[in-house]
């Protein structure tokens, strides 16, 4: 199976209001998720489109500027993500410098909607990477940094964190639970490895990998491995099981 990727070109069409934007890896899910490549020019300012049904989740991985709605204002000077208010709360994004951003439509389906109604993050959601909150994992070798930006269970079937390494990265064994996507920030330069294929990935990369593959994302020495992984829940029956209760 030859790995999934869409690089970053560096030819960009950019519309009369200094939008481009295209979609990422079209057709290779079928699960109810698009994401989409977005270039902002320096100056420019986009609305984007709300919906009442549909998850929206913005992955701000290149440049800077600020994104604006109606109950707040927050600058992207770092690796940030945006979740609007469903269609309840406009949002506009403005660039101050040339931006980059993944912006993710995800469909909410019985489960999503049983879980959210239950418990979820407050949205409008804005999360600078230095606010996540950090942790460890076995898979990840000792000088590798994670955050974890979202997790199981507070906006539905979709989790996100985030994965920094010099000379080391993570090594995992495949999770049939979940599909992953991965979006390369930074300075990244590392081996990207999907069952028995490499592939050498560097900043601006978007791959994809199926749930129940092995997979690695390592650098080698001296060079950064700085990388989104975002996931979305295959097993729906797994997903919903309600813990026991406290007794």
């Amino acid at each position: 199976m030859a790995i999934k990727i869409d690089r970053r070109s560096r030819e960009v069409s950019y519309d009369e209001h200094g939008l481009a934007m295209t979609e990422l890896l079209p057709g290779t899910y079928d699960g109810g998720i698009r994401n989409f490549r977005c270039r902002l020019k320096a100056g420019s300012a986009h609305s984007p489109k709300l919906y009442g049904d549909k998850t929206v989740i913005l992955f701000f991985g290149m440049g800077k500027g600020y994104v604006t709605d109606e109950k707040d204002a927050h600058n992207i000077e770092e690796l940030s993500f945006y979740i609007p208010e469903f269609d309840k709360t406009p949002y506009t994004i403005h660039a101050v410098e040339d931006m980059e951003f993944v912006l993710s439509v995800v469909e909410m389906n019985q489960w999503d909607w049983e879980v959210y109604r239950a418990s979820h993050a407050r949205l409008p959601f804005f999360r600078p990477i230095s606010k996540c909150s950090v942790y460890d994992q076995s898979c990840k070798g000792p000088k590798t940094s994670s955050w974890n930006v979202l997790q199981g269970r507070q906006l539905g079937r979709i989790m996100i964190g985030a994965v920094r390494a010099v000379g080391d990265g993570t090594r995992e064994k495949g999770h049939g639970a979940v599909h992953q996507w991965n979006y390369c920030v930074g300075n990244s330069d590392f081996n990207l490895t999907v069952g028995d294929e490499t592939v050498r990935t560097v900043a601006g990369d978007w791959s994809f990998v199926p749930a129940g593959e092995d997979h690695a994302l390592v650098s080698e020495e001296g060079k950064e491995a700085y990388y989104v992984w975002f996931e979305h829940f295959a097993k729906e029956k797994d997903f919903i099981v309600k813990p026991a209760p406290r007794r």
